[in-house]
């Protein structure tokens, strides 16, 4: 519907256009017939061939260049005053520019063609790699649901594989997996629906039940890494104003990469500090961590997507934390730990301006 009318506008421009060219190839060949042999009128042609670059294919282009040789050489003919060695010579000079000028409008409209092409081709290429990018992100979302399920799962058959059965520990182990899978569930909404470019779902909650939260489903992963973990969670904090389960996102990765941080060094020495303050008017919540650190030159790359460190990693996560983070109008930041390590934090607006 919409190409129909700006096809049919077009069409009356190019033969307006094409009109315009052979009343000029006209006039040109009426100019140069008049005219003695010392008035090289013919090397307008020339610019009849540059006015049709965009007007014609190729094919046409070089049948547009013989013709006006064609006409240069009939004028020439026809014309019956001056000398005719200068008009020789202007002769050749006109046809050899005419040439000149075809060749190089060919090839230039070739290489538009190709140029045209070759953005076609990136255009899909980004498009594809948007579309990795997506998955990629989902996938990276949705493994530590994914791998709580897989655990519950695993605890769930030894409950009930015991004589009698442990059905306390089975439910419970079910419970488990239902809020988990919840959880992966409400990732892919989330981040669908961020990358759609909708608003977040931004409501009041309790910013350190949220913090509470995350941790509880963190500290599997941190007993069996033997490391340690310090809470300092600031009392009387305002209630944040943000998506909750998208903050709950930014935490989980932050928690995370602070326990794939610090496992590589000597476990006496493995210790997290997860902490909250209330900072001006905003919650700071911050991850700082004992671990293998930030090495000089690397954190001004942390935050970009598809760059990372670890040798299996994909380098996603904190891209998609700090999007997330930034569309609830925050802020996520790194630093150097001041002993040992890397503190990971980011700020989020509050519902008051005072601490309740």
């Amino acid at each position: 519907m919409t190409r129909q009318p700006a096809h049919r506008a077009s069409q009356p421009y190019r033969a307006t256009r094409l009109a315009f060219m052979a009343i000029a190839m006209a006039a040109i060949f009426l100019l140069d017939t008049a005219t003695s042999y010392e008035i090289a009128g013919s090397v307008f042609y020339t610019v009849v061939i540059l006015t049709a670059a965009r007007l014609l294919k190729q094919r046409a282009l070089i049948m547009l260049t013989g013709t006006c040789i064609a006409i240069t050489l009939l004028s020439f003919a026809m014309t019956q005053q001056g000398d005719y060695r200068a008009g020789l010579v202007n002769m050749t000079i006109s046809i050899v520019s005419i040439l000149i000028t075809g060749y190089l409008v060919c090839k230039m409209e070739a290489a538009r063609a190709a140029a045209h092409d070759a953005q076609a081709r990136l255009m899909r290429i980004s498009r594809v790699k948007s579309l990795e990018g997506l998955t990629t992100s989902i996938a990276h979302e949705v493994n530590q649901p994914l791998a709580a399920i897989v655990t519950s799962s695993n605890a769930c058959q030894r409950w009930l594989a015991q004589h009698p059965a442990n059905l306390d520990k089975a439910r419970q182990a079910v419970e488990r997996i239902l809020n988990d899978a919840g959880r992966a569930s409400s990732i892919i909404a989330r981040v669908r629906s961020l990358t759609k470019g909708d608003p977040p779902d931004k409501t009041a909650f309790a910013f350190n039940d949220a913090v509470q939260e995350v941790l509880t489903l963190s500290q599997g992963e941190m007993l069996r890494g033997s490391i340690a973990l310090t809470v300092d969670l600031a009392a009387d904090l305002p209630r944040a104003l943000a998506d909750r389960v998208q903050i709950q996102q930014v935490m989980g990765n932050l928690i995370l990469n602070a326990i794939e941080a610090t496992l590589p060094v000597a476990a006496a020495r493995r210790v997290i500090h997860v902490g909250s303050r209330w900072q001006g008017e905003t919650i700071v919540f911050a991850v700082s961590d004992t671990g293998i650190g930030l090495p000089s030159g690397v954190r001004e790359h942390v935050f970009e997507a598809f760059w990372t460190t670890k040798e299996e990693g994909i380098g996603v996560g904190l891209s998609i934390s700090r999007t997330i983070i930034e569309a609830n109008g925050g802020h996520l930041w790194a630093e150097s730990n001041d002993h040992a390590g890397a503190v990971f934090a980011f700020s989020l607006a509050t519902t008051d301006k005072e601490p309740a």
